[in-house]
């Protein structure tokens, strides 16, 4: 766990730093444009990059050294991030500009994830996984308390400049941290020893190998329903309460500070009791819980509903979250890792990118349109939502929360996902099996 923790705590000071950025970019482009497209574009120039790369990322994670892959990750996004500095120095930064190095640094982060994902399992014991899955909620949702708080009182007094300073030392931080520990790399085995002529095979290797498992066929298509839908949803929260609350930056900073706590609470619940002894029951469920609370966000239309539901749904995913994990880790060899998990990221990428792509236009001229004063929708569900600016993105919102509930609920429906810790072995149990190909 040592090894873990300092790799966990420079990449957590990351997280934060660029957090800040995210928040300081949501704020400058919502005053810039007021349109939700503009910002859901940020994550499908951010994804599109990431599902093109994954697949060779795959191999390269399986082939290479993790440590220096994580290192790279953090090096070039630290390198853009001051790109975006000097544009901003030079009064020459424009939103075109931040597309551009998001969909770069969205390569080079794809590469730092799968190194870091694919070196946990590694790192420590079997009966860990579960916990070091929730201590990387844990930073996450800390990031989320305190990246907005700090962003939102800084960024007045500093500006986006300041911000991106900050970011950019939080990168130097992490990379000093992979620096000075070993990262145990897996075994060399005649799968992923093969010479550079089978890289086609080696591209391919991680959507056969799940394809020739029906439960994780049935683990991946649910996890990437539900992001599909829990995106387009994300994907509008911020244009939603701005326009709802009449540009009010710290009140969407309180809400994200209420996000952390509870996702906080969560990790450290998860990290403590350890989850269900079947997995899939935290998955499943955490899944159901977050379409439900969510569902009570959507129609909420005061702060006090918005940040305790907003609360209680964060509390939610760290069990979700690692119970997933915790499941693949334990079901795929560590050697396998890279190419599986690039795999699964493409396909739960591609269905978010798609999220995001379909959103902002849904929002700004279908929904957004309908339930203004007047519009289609708003003498049916305006007493619900009420009418005007952003009461199309939270019926949206509640649409998307809706789609999240039913995908929990239909899991149970399905044996081949729900009893999947039954019928895949896990890979210490398999060990010189034919694990190892499809």
């Amino acid at each position: 766990m040592r090894t873990f923790f300092i790799v966990w705590l420079g990449q957590t000071v990351s997280i934060i730093g660029s957090g800040m950025t995210s928040f300081a970019f949501t704020i400058w482009v919502w005053e810039l444009t007021g349109q939700a497209t503009a910002l859901t574009l940020f994550g499908f120039f951010s994804q599109v990059p990431q599902i093109l790369i994954a697949p060779l990322a795959g191999v390269i994670v399986d082939r290479w050294s993790r440590k220096y892959l994580i290192m790279l990750g953090d090096t070039l996004s630290g390198l853009l991030t001051i790109t975006v500095l000097v544009l901003c120095l030079t009064h020459y930064l424009h939103l075109w500009h931040l597309y551009v190095v998001v969909t770069v640094m969205g390569t080079f982060e794809q590469f730092q994830k799968l190194a870091y994902s694919a070196s946990m399992s590694l790192m420590v014991s079997k009966k860990q996984y579960s916990r070091i899955s929730s201590m990387s909620f844990l930073a996450n949702y800390g990031s989320i308390i305190i990246a907005p708080a700090l962003a939102g009182s800084l960024y007045i007094m500093i500006g986006l400049v300041g911000i991106l300073i900050i970011d950019i030392i939080s990168f130097a931080i992490a990379v000093s941290t992979v620096l000075w520990v070993r990262i145990p790399q897996p075994s060399m085995t005649e799968v992923n020893s093969q010479s550079h002529t089978n890289i086609q095979q080696d591209l391919s290797f991680g959507l056969r190998y799940i394809a020739a498992r029906p439960s994780l066929i049935a683990m991946l298509v649910s996890i990437s329903l539900f992001w599909f839908a829990y995106d387009i949803g994300n994907s509008l929260y911020s244009p939603m309460i701005l326009a709802r609350s009449g540009n009010d930056a710290s009140l969407l900073g309180s809400l994200a500070s209420a996000a952390g706590i509870g996702g906080i609470a969560g990790a450290l619940l998860v990290s403590s009791w350890g989850g269900f002894k079947r997995q899939i029951h935290g998955m499943l469920l955490g899944m159901v819980g977050t379409g439900l609370i969510k569902t009570l966000f959507g129609v909420g239309m005061i702060p006090l509903i918005w940040i305790s539901t907003q609360f209680c749904s964060s509390l939610t995913y760290p069990l979700l979250g690692s119970s997933s994990d915790t499941i693949w880790l334990s079901k795929v060899r560590p050697n396998l890792q890279g190419r599986v998990f690039a795999m699964r990221s493409v396909i739960t990428l591609l269905t978010s990118a798609t999220a995001y792509l379909l959103a902002g236009p849904l929002a700004d001229y279908v929904f957004e349109p309908a339930m203004m004063p007047g519009g289609s929708l708003a003498p049916l569900l305006g007493r619900i939502f009420g009418t005007g600016k952003g009461a199309g993105m939270a019926l949206l919102y509640v649409i998307s929360a809706l789609g999240l509930l039913l995908v929990g609920l239909s899991g149970y429906a399905f044996r081949t996902l729900r009893d999947v810790e039954m019928i895949l072995p896990d890979h210490d149990a398999s060990a010189g099996s034919s694990d190892g190909g499809v």
